[in-house]
């Protein structure tokens, strides 16, 4: 009998999500810090250095201090919400989103000005410790209306005294000459930026003058003079900032990243829920509900944390919904074969749920591995992806295992699926009679094929394609980008085709070479062009300023030092390193240290593709495609996770392997019982990826590039690679050392 109650239930429960959703989610979104790829500004990384010397260390106290005066800084620009971070030992980040003009908010974060009042023979009277700290403003002369500065002294009885010793000297000794020391924050490996000081103005001073304020004029626009005053009231830093490294986003560009890339986001999206509900009907329209919870839970959580959104934060959330399926593609592939086995849907319902488990529990820890170490060594808009895609495992895990149950579960106990496994996409004629005892046999596509007889030419492929890539490696090299070599980056945006002919001469009138310049978008709209040395400040504002003129859009602007070139490769370096121990301790624990060891040369292979790839196709190669090889490596390690965890529970259903064969058939077996769910989640993750590659954002092309060729070789690896090498380094010992199966809590695998 029907238990209608429950079918009903569901259908509350989704409207419930349904309206909560709509009527939350405008307000979540609109509540999410947008990073400044998304809606333009710039970002430093300064280096702290003592005023008096390099024998005195940077102390914490240096730097919460200096990092205090930046934040008063910022202050008199009204940016929403700046962001400083202490990076110990000695250096501070400064992420500005939204300003409007990054030239004045850059040169106020870092130059100190010194005003002083002298006599026409250079000896200082006063200085700027005597103004009143906040007291410059700019105003205008009552008598020509021009732009001034003025201030307050702190003792009108001292401004007195000069003002009397000068005007008792005789014309033209008798001026009060007002200088101007500017000191701005080095750049890059420059020891100084220190100018000479700039002459203001020289007024006669022909009586005493007993006041406090004074007036300062000189060839002021009204921006210039409020500038001055800006720059007067911020007052000296505790210490000397070095610039080691600055990104620079128009605000047209970040607001065309977002909208092309939450376009594809949505395509991606669409096609990943058409998918599931074709190839799985009922399970798949359940899944496509949980997915939506699990997309709205996710920005509620960032939310929640306070996050800042980039754009691979975008893509991690989008990437992250094609990842997410891949616990309900393991759940729904089990529930199907235990259909055709001959089980009712109830009993087939809870035997996938249980079987499936683990599988899923071990798969999201390899991946939050990955993760983590990922967010440790990233930069900031690395650190947003990996923060996205921790937080994308967890809920995904949440909904898919506990949400998808939930739902799934009320229409199974409802009985009215009872003997309509179509509603599964099992067909009847799949289906083994209850009578028939004999085991299922796992088949691809209907074939039972010999996957692991053809394992000397998939190792053959693959060492073809390695020698191939080394060879490109080799001759060709990487085509590195700023963030590992150091230099320059310019990116141009134009409502119409730029022609590089144009973009070479524009910067050559104004003493700038490019190393290269490439065109990018749809219709070559963005110009990017390359200096492999720094650029300096004047540099950057006078291209900015030009392009600017010429297309009405701000350009992008990155520079990297050597000296963070170098630690990025470096920390790129340990990341991958750090991640692959991480993963064999724990698979070594899950499993045996043999999976292990065929996990990771399944990753490097996968790895190493990727970098082929990048050389053959000689598209940059920069810090986002570390995010890309690191994503791919927690994909893949969950893809050989789950034919692991399936040759596992094969050798424990046969109690004693003993000879090569048996493990040949085994691995064979969970190969083919495995790879209907590789295949169909790889398809999800890439409809993700490839909608980011065609109609993403420029900036994350690359990146959608790298994850497109990883996602291939990593299933590649998965099924063809990493269990056929488990076979032959675990099969040479098999007489010795036959695998025995015992039951063991704490891992609850084969133990040998």
């Amino acid at each position: 009998m029907v238990k209608r109650g429950r079918i009903v239930a569901f259908f509350l429960v989704v409207l419930l999500f349904a309206g909560t959703i709509g009527a939350t989610i405008t307000g979540i979104t609109k509540d999410i810090k947008l990073g400044l790829d998304l809606q333009g500004g710039f970002e430093i990384l300064y280096q702290v250095k003592p005023l008096e010397g390099d024998q005195e260390k940077v102390t914490m106290e240096m730097l919460e201090a200096t990092t205090q005066a930046l934040r008063e800084r910022v202050d008199v620009l009204g940016v929403n919400e700046p962001s400083f971070n202490i990076e110990e030992p000695d250096r501070i980040r400064v992420q500005l989103a939204g300003v409007d003009d990054q030239s004045e908010a850059r040169e106020l974060l870092a130059t100190t000005a010194t005003l002083s009042f002298r006599g026409v023979d250079d000896k200082e009277y006063m200085d700027g410790s005597d103004i009143v700290e906040g007291s410059a403003q700019q105003d205008f002369d009552p008598n020509t209306k021009q732009p001034i500065v003025t201030l307050e002294l702190k003792d009108a009885s001292k401004f007195a005294e000069v003002t009397r010793k000068i005007s008792q000297k005789t014309p033209p000794n008798n001026r009060l000459v007002i200088w101007m020391d500017y000191e701005k924050g080095d750049s890059f490996e420059a020891e100084s930026q220190k100018a000479e000081p700039k002459y203001i103005s020289a007024p006669s001073v022909t009586q005493v003058l007993n006041t406090k304020n004074v007036q300062i004029n000189g060839d002021f626009t009204v921006e210039s003079a409020k500038r001055l005053a800006d720059i007067l009231n911020a007052g000296s830093l505790p210490t000397k900032l070095i610039e080691k490294y600055s990104t620079s986003v128009g605000a047209q560009f970040g607001m065309q990243a977002m909208d092309k890339t939450i376009f594809a986001g949505i395509l991606g999206v669409a096609l990943i829920f058409l998918f599931m509900i074709v190839y799985y009907r009922l399970p798949g329209i359940v899944a496509t509900i949980t997915l939506s919870i699990y997309i709205y839970l996710i920005l509620a959580v960032f939310e929640w944390m306070n996050g800042v959104l980039t754009l691979p934060g975008i893509a991690a959330i989008i990437l992250g919904v094609g990842m997410a399926v891949d616990a309900n593609i393991i759940t729904y592939e089990r529930i199907k074969e235990e259909l055709k086995a001959g089980k009712s849907v109830v009993a087939a319902f809870k035997a996938g749920n249980k079987n499936s488990l683990s599988t899923i529990l071990d798969a999201n820890i390899t991946t939050i591995i990955a993760a983590i170490v990922l967010f440790i060594f990233g930069t900031s808009s690395v650190k947003g992806f990996a923060t996205l895609l921790i937080i994308s495992i967890l809920v995904s895990f949440i909904t898919a295992v506990f949400g998808s149950r939930l739902f799934l579960g009320l229409w199974v106990n409802s009985k009215f699926l009872n003997k309509k496994p179509g509603w599964f996409g099992v067909k009847e004629k799949d289906i083994k009679d209850k009578a028939d005892k004999s085991e299922v046999e796992a088949r691809i596509f209907g074939k039972k094929l010999d996957l692991v007889h053809h394992r000397k030419k998939f190792f053959l492929l693959s060492g073809v394609l390695i020698l191939a890539g080394i060879i490109f490696l080799a001759t060709m090299r990487l085509n590195l980008g700023i963030d590992f070599t150091a230099g320059s980056r310019v990116e141009i945006l134009s409502e119409n085709t730029v022609e590089i002919e144009d973009v070479e001469s524009e910067l050559s009138s104004i003493g700038v070479d490019a190393e290269k310049v490439v065109l990018a978008g749809e219709n070559n709209e963005i110009a990017v062009a390359r200096f492999d040395k720094v650029l300096t400040q004047d540099q950057v504002a006078d291209i900015k300023a030009m392009f600017e003129e010429k297309y009405g859009n701000e350009p992008n602007i990155s520079t990297v030092s050597p000296v963070v070139g170098k630690e990025l490769a470096k920390n790129a370096a340990l990341a991958v390193l750090y991640a692959s121990i991480g993963i064999i301790i724990y698979v070594t624990i899950r499993f045996e240290f043999y999976y292990a060891l065929a996990a990771i040369i399944a990753l490097l292979h996968d790895s190493f593709f990727i970098l082929a790839m990048f050389s053959i196709t000689r598209l940059e190669f920069d810090i986002t495609i570390i995010a890309a090889i690191l994503t791919i490596v927690g994909y893949s390690i969950n893809d050989t996770i789950v034919t692991f965890d399936r040759i596992r529970e094969n050798v424990k259903n046969k109690k004693r392997v003993k000879s090569f064969k048996e493990l040949a058939e085994i691995v064979n077996k969970s190969l083919l019982q495995t790879m209907g769910r590789s295949i169909n989640t790889v398809l999800t993750v890439v409809f993700a990826a490839v909608m980011l590659l065609i109609f993403g954002a420029s900036s994350i092309t690359n990146f959608s590039f790298a994850l497109v060729v990883g996602l291939i070789a990593g299933t590649y690896s998965s099924v063809f690679i990493a269990a056929q090498l488990w076979l032959v380094m675990r099969g040479r010992n098999i007489k010795e050392k036959p695998i025995v199966y015992t039951e063991k809590k704490q891992t609850g695998g084969p133990q040998v």
